[in-house]
């Protein structure tokens, strides 16, 4: 029997008995549909994570307070202990770091934004001049804050593309008066619109200077610091520079820890990357149980094969069949109805996948390299559990098989 006839002899086998067969490959199309779907939202979420969140360019660096994540309550207590970041220490930093292109700073609040009769609860944004220049951000209309602004505390803003369309659905926002929580500003300019992330929109936000900012809502929240490498080569020796003013300024021991937060964005994306693993080591596992249940069932149902076969196999050895002939067989049969499983596992994953990614915010990028990885498990779940039925085939007796009833 050569290769080609034992997969159809397999497949016969597959189609004869239905039922048996799709119980028979039940846990190996859950372990590998759980795979694919798994790996296919998370290269998806990589993706997006990478494209739209942690986006801010390979020569920027983030200086805040508190940890971007914290795995700990004694972290956590820790974080809560450390003094804020203010003004002073981004004039200090401006003025030390000669690696630095450009630093600039921001804090955050939420705030009511109006326009005649029309509100929304937005994000309100307080900006150094230099800030959206070092973060890319990009104008559909107006122009961005200068340092005048900033320096004169001068009552102008910058609005999302949302802010825009639900306040100003019929006119040109440039030059209106909108009020953000009972204080009056002139529309300076328009922001592209980026979107959503995972369904929370960003661009519901009205930019503002920081210094008046802090005049509206106080100046002793911390803010967050980013500093513009000269170039990506510039970044190691900025980055630095910035810990060393300021541990300097905040009186830090030489052996202890920062007490601050320096990340860059091969930082984040690393936090990302290592909680994106633990989430496919689980899966992994998870599956690896379901296809080691499916390998047993496959190994159980080739038993029971061998046994309805006995005859079969007699007089195939009678007819000149070789001991490494009938094994050669029954390992084809066993890998095709692994693979038949895997088959159905990739098909059933990506549909899950992509499902998900279209009624959910969660996207999915279904891999080639999750496919071929999803076909090669199986296949090889087939031939390992395929082995000892194999060899009790290939070992038995022709006279007897031929006697067997």
């Amino acid at each position: 029997m050569n290769f080609l006839e034992a997969i159809s002899v397999a497949l016969s086998s597959l189609r004869a008995n239905r039922l048996r067969s799709l119980l028979t490959l039940l846990g190996i199309v859950i372990g590998v549909m759980a795979v694919i779907a798994v790996v296919s939202i998370i290269s998806g979420l990589n993706d997006y994570v990478a494209g739209k969140i942690f986006n801010l360019g390979p020569d920027v660096i983030t200086v805040s307070r508190m940890s971007p994540v914290i795995s700990s309550f004694d972290e956590w207590t820790e974080n809560q202990k450390r003094r804020n970041l203010y003004i002073s220490d981004m004039d200090a930093i401006q003025a030390v770091c000669h690696d630095c292109k450009a630093v600039g700073a921001s804090v955050n609040m939420r705030g009511r934004v109006k326009f005649g009769r029309e509100y929304v609860d937005s994000q309100i944004q307080g900006y150094t001049a230099d800030l959206a220049a070092i973060l890319g951000t990009e104008l559909s209309a107006g122009r961005l804050m200068t340092p005048y602004d900033v320096e004169h505390v001068r009552n102008v803003c910058v609005i999302g593309s949302d802010l825009a369309e639900n306040l100003f659905p019929f006119v040109d926002p440039i030059g209106k008066t909108l009020i953000i929580d009972d204080r009056g500003f002139e529309v300076i300019g328009v922001g592209m619109k980026q979107g959503s992330v995972l369904g929370q929109s960003r661009d519901n936000w009205a930019m503002i200077p920081l210094t008046l900012h802090q005049k509206m809502y106080g100046s002793r929240r911390s803010i967050t610091i980013y500093a513009k490498a000269l170039d990506e080569r510039h970044l190691p020796a900025a980055e630095s520079e910035v810990r060393l003013v300021l541990r300097a300024r905040r009186h830090v021991a030489y052996n202890d820890k920062d007490d601050f937060a320096l990340n860059t964005n091969d930082n984040f994306l690393q936090i990302w990357a290592n909680i994106s693993r633990a989430f496919f080591a689980v899966t992994i596992g998870i599956a690896s149980i379901s296809l080691v249940v499916g390998g047993i069932v496959v190994m159980n149902i080739m038993l029971v094969s061998v046994t309805e076969r006995t005859r079969e196999i007699g007089i195939r050895k009678a007819a000149g069949a070789r001991r490494h002939d009938i094994l050669i067989q029954f390992l084809v049969e066993s890998a095709t109805l692994a693979l038949v499983g895997g088959i159905i596992g990739i098909l059933l994953g990506s549909s899950i996948a992509l499902a998900i990614s279209w009624l959910s915010p969660l996207p999915a990028a279904i891999k080639w390299w999750a496919v071929a990885l999803g076909l090669v498990v199986s296949t090889s779940v087939g031939l390992f559990f395929g082995i000892y039925p194999a060899t009790k085939a290939a070992n038995l007796d022709p006279i007897v098989a031929l006697r067997y009833e």
